[in-house]
This record gives structure tokens, C-alpha cells and sequence, in this order.
């Protein structure tokens, strides 16, 4: 009878721990995808969005990282594909493109500053099709609106600087943009590159010895993570430089002039929250960004001697003093 008891008893367990099991099965996993040294991190805009449509990470969400240089996003998407993750999030073309080569049925939705349609990401913004969605933030468009502000900001510049990556995929299309910009200007462009902490150090070096005026930081995983040695320089070299996001304005930069990154990563955020729920890429336009904002560091102004012009003060999102 014991044994008999005892059999009942672990069947009786058994069935009690397949819900269990079960359950756990199904808390989704997010796979965050992205080209840089230190990894992505948690975007605050996303974490807020995904917990206000009910996913919440360590209770029914979890993510899984992976980063690294562009030539390992193959296999690192690869390796989210076996884990059979229930969406991925890539950030930036390299990402992109390797997702998409990795698998046409997870989901992906991109967080990319570029043009989708452009990078080959989607044939139609309003139909994106397939298994890919996301958010454009035009970073990488808005090249243009940054090169001007510069420019009334130092209307007696003749030269421009263009700090980039020489390892970021984007260089040679960002560089033919920023050279548009400047030849609209009639402004010398002088290319610029660092992909290093020493070669940071001797760029700077060489934007002094070539007397370049003005500087455009280009957009860059990389250089966000040395957003304070990058204002430093740029202070220490006396440079007027112009960023791509705000935190680069409250690292002590210039100024800066782009999207509202709360309201870009709150976008992709709510896309993956509605694919978690059972919605289709294939249905979701991709979304562009519609709130910009232009940061101004009048501290850093008046280290460099220079006057912001009132006009910019009235239209800036806002002053730091």
C-alpha cells in the first residue's frame, strides 16, 4: 500500500509542476541585439513602456544581450535564433541585416537612425512586410540641421571637422552627407576619424594643428560611450562641436540637436509589447520620429567665447547654465 500510496503521491506531484513548468515556458524573451564595445544597455523609454502594457523583466519578461563588433552580429543573432527568443531588438543597420539573415519568422523590431528604406531594411514604411518593423529616429538624416546651427553659431568659420568611426559601417554615406551639408555652407570638410581612446587624443591634436574651426561629432555607438572625453577634448582644444543627443549637451558639449530618445525607445517599446500580444511586423508601419529636440549648453558657450544668438536661446528645448 505504501508504494501504491507513494506512486499516486509523485503522479499527483507530476501534474501539479506541468503547469508550473509551463508557465515558465512561456515568460517571453527579448533579444537585444546591437554593434559596440560595452554592450546595450536597458533603454529607460522601453523598460516603461513594456511595463506599462504588462511586461515587466524578472517577473514575466526577460532579455537576453549580445553586442560586439559588426563582423559578429552573424552569429550572435544566430545564437538568439536558437534560443528561439520571442522578439528581437536591433539597434542599427549591422544589426539589422544579420537579424534578418538569421531568421524570417521571429519578429525584429529596429531602433536605426537612418532611412529603412534606404538600408534595404523594408521595401514600405506603411507595409513593412515580412518579419521586420521598427523606429527611425533620422539621427543619422538630421546632419544637415546640425552643420547650420554650427554655422550661426560660428558664421566666421570656413572649415568644418567630421569626427566619425573609421569602423562604423555608416562612414562613407554619413561623410557624403555631412559634405553636402558643408558645400551648401561653402564650408571646407576635413574627415576626421577615431575609433580609439588614443587616436581620440591624437584627432584632436590634428583638428588643432589644421586650424579646423568647427567640428560635427558623427553619430556612433562608440562615441556615446566617450561622450565625456569627447566634450573634453573638444573644451580643451577650444573646438565649438555640435552632438547628436542631449547627453552629450549635459556632458559639457556645445549643443545638440535630435530626436527625443525617451520617445523613440517608448515607441519600440510599445511595438514589441503589441508583437508580444500576437500583432504581425508585416502590420505595423514603421514608425519615424516626430519630437525633436535642440539642447544648448550656454556654459560651454561662454568657456569658448562665443555669443548664442537670441533667436537660438527662444527655440532651444533648453538652456544649460
Amino acid at each position: 500500500m505504501m508504494r501504491r500510496r507513494e506512486f499516486i503521491a509523485l503522479l499527483s506531484a507530476a501534474a501539479g509542476a506541468r503547469p508550473l513548468a509551463a508557465r515558465a515556458q512561456q515568460v517571453p524573451v527579448i533579444g537585444m541585439l546591437a554593434f559596440g564595445s560595452t554592450g546595450p544597455l536597458r533603454q529607460p523609454g522601453m523598460m516603461a513602456a513594456l511595463s506599462e502594457n504588462g511586461y515587466v523583466e524578472g517577473r514575466n519578461l526577460e532579455l537576453d544581450f549580445r553586442w560586439g563588433p559588426p563582423e559578429q552580429m552573424p552569429a550572435l543573432a544566430a545564437e538568439l535564433v536558437r534560443r528561439k527568443v520571442a522578439v528581437i531588438f536591433a539597434g542599427g543597420p549591422p544589426a539589422v541585416r544579420a537579424a534578418m539573415q538569421a531568421t524570417t519568422i521571429i519578429p525584429i523590431v529596429f531602433g536605426i537612425g537612418e532611412d529603412p528604406i534606404k538600408e534595404g531594411l523594408v521595401a514600405n514604411l506603411s507595409r513593412p512586410g515580412g518579419n521586420v518593423t521598427g523606429f527611425t529616429n533620422f539621427s543619422n538624416q538630421l546632419v544637415a540641421k546640425r552643420v547650420d546651427l554650427l554655422h550661426q553659431l560660428v558664421p566666421t568659420a570656413t572649415q568644418l571637422g567630421f569626427l566619425a568611426n573609421s569602423t562604423n559601417p555608416n562612414i562613407e554615406p554619413d561623410t557624403a552627407d555631412v559634405r553636402a551639408a558643408a558645400d551648401a555652407l561653402g564650408l571646407r570638410l576635413q574627415l576626421v576619424t577615431a575609433s580609439s581612446e588614443r587616436e581620440l587624443e591624437s584627432a584632436f591634436d590634428g583638428i588643432a594643428r589644421q586650424g579646423i574651426e568647427t567640428l560635427l561629432v558623427g553619430v556612433d555607438p562608440w562615441f556615446r560611450e566617450q561622450r565625456q572625453r569627447i566634450a573634453s577634448l573638444a573644451a580643451r582644444y577650444r573646438v565649438p562641436a555640435s552632438y547628436e543627443r542631449r547627453d552629450f549637451a549635459e556632458a559639457g558639449g556645445l549643443f545638440s540637436y535630435g530626436t527625443d530618445v525617451a520617445e523613440s525607445q517608448r515607441q519600440e517599446g510599445i511595438y514589441i509589447a503589441r508583437i508580444l500580444r500576437g500583432a504581425k511586423p508585416a502590420e505595423l508601419p514603421v514608425q519615424q520620429a516626430t519630437k525633436f529636440e535642440f539642447i544648448i549648453n550656454l556654459r560651454t558657450a561662454k568657456a569658448l567665447g562665443l555669443t548664442v544668438p537670441p533667436t537660438m536661446l527662444v527655440v532651444a528645448d533648453q538652456v544649460i547654465e
